[in-house]
């Protein structure tokens, strides 16, 4: 394990693209959540997790120990508009519910201002089976680091 501070893996930087909004110009409401989702899987990037540590469709099918991370609740709400070209902060706040859930919050700074929050509640299950289970490791030291100022990532 290495130490680095956990604010590089969860404050990520974005600009808002022409693609991202609609007609008026002010970012069309699903890509909250699909930046959301993405500021979260770039975080674990940063912290030291590949895609394949993750999702499983890099992984063998028959494998019973696959663990999936379905999404079961989602929020957005939005304060302010967001505009083509505005420079954002997204601020990811992890947090562990239970031994086999955790959601994960965004908070879309502009100019020192909150222009929306994002909520994504993930649920683990076994991929073969549906049932619930316990986070995998990998998620669980995640959370933890990111709930330190100064955290531990896997080499």
């Amino acid at each position: 394990m290495s130490s680095i501070n956990s604010h590089q893996w969860l404050l990520i930087d974005r600009k808002v693209r022409f693609g991202d909004t609609d007609p008026a110009g002010v970012i069309h409401f699903h890509n909250l959540l699909r930046w959301s989702h993405e500021a979260w899987e770039q975080s674990l990037e940063l912290y030291g997790l590949q895609p394949s540590d993750i999702f499983p469709c890099n992984k063998k099918v028959d494998d019973d120990q696959n663990i999936v991370l379905p999404i079961v609740h989602c929020e957005a709400d939005f304060r302010r508009p967001i505009f083509i070209g505005d420079h954002l902060k997204v601020e990811i706040i992890p947090e562990k519910l239970d031994i086999g859930s955790f959601q994960v919050r965004t908070k879309f700074l502009c100019q020192d201002y909150c222009v929306a929050l994002g909520l994504i509640r993930h649920l683990a299950i076994r991929e073969n089976t549906r049932e619930r289970c316990s986070l995998p490791k990998h998620i669980e030291l995640w959370l933890e680091a990111s709930s330190l100022n100064l955290g531990l990532r896997p080499v």
